[in-house]
Formats: C-alpha cells, structure tokens, sequence
C-alpha cells in the first residue's frame, strides 16, 4: 500500500541536465542518481527529491518544495551570498524576504525554471 513507502516530490524541468547545478552547486544538495531525463537528489533526514523533464513549465503561483531550517535568516543570508535571488510577497508579507506565519517564518525563491521553493523555520510547538 502506498501509506507504507516513501513519498518524494518530483520537480518538472524543460532540461534536467541544465538545471542540476542550481540544486548540486548552488544549494548544495547531494546528487544520488541521474539518468535520461531525471536527477534525484538528497536533502536532510534522509529525504530525498528528483527533477524530472516535463513539457509542462512552472506556474510561479505556489510552493512546490520547502526545506525545514533551523534559522530562515541564515539561510537566507547563505543563499543570497550564494546568488539566489529571494522573491518578495505582500501577503505573506515578506520583510527583507521573510514572512511571520501561524505556522512559523517561510522566505520563497525560484530556481531558474521559475519553480518556487521554500525556506521554512517552524514555529516552536
């Protein structure tokens, strides 16, 4: 049954090949298996997700992946000095790219396909 394995998200790409160094060099994350096609990656805690061509593009209208931080002020600060470029919301409000939610602090940025992914530092219970 599916309840009992591991669900993953699948990013789509016009071009996989292309866009791997965004996730491999500019966020850091560890490349586990690339073919024709697809790229999968490995993010903390044993997570993993993949890239995969799809001849569908990006919408840019909702996040399709958020990375649990400890500090979204930090990460953001890394990822700036890194190149990636954050996107600024007015609701959520986003002030100097970080927005208060009931769920915690979240700041958003695109890769270069115009997928949006997160940064999320959770709210303490």
């Amino acid at each position: 049954m599916v309840s009992e394995r591991q669900a993953f998200t699948v990013i789509p790409s016009k071009d996989p090949a292309s866009l791997r160094p965004f996730y491999e060099d500019v966020l850091g994350l560890a490349v586990t298996e690339a073919g024709e096609g697809y790229v999968r990656f490995a993010a903390g805690d044993g997570s993993v997700f993949a890239i995969s061509r799809s001849g569908g593009a990006a919408s840019g209208t909702h996040t399709q992946m958020a990375f649990d931080v400890p500090d979204v002020r930090a990460a953001v600060t890394a990822l700036l000095a890194r190149g990636v470029v954050f996107e600024s919301y007015e609701q959520p409000k986003t002030v100097d790219f970080v927005a208060r939610m009931p769920a915690g602090e979240a700041a958003w940025f695109k890769d270069p396909e115009g997928n949006i992914l997160a940064l999320l530092e959770r709210a303490p219970a």
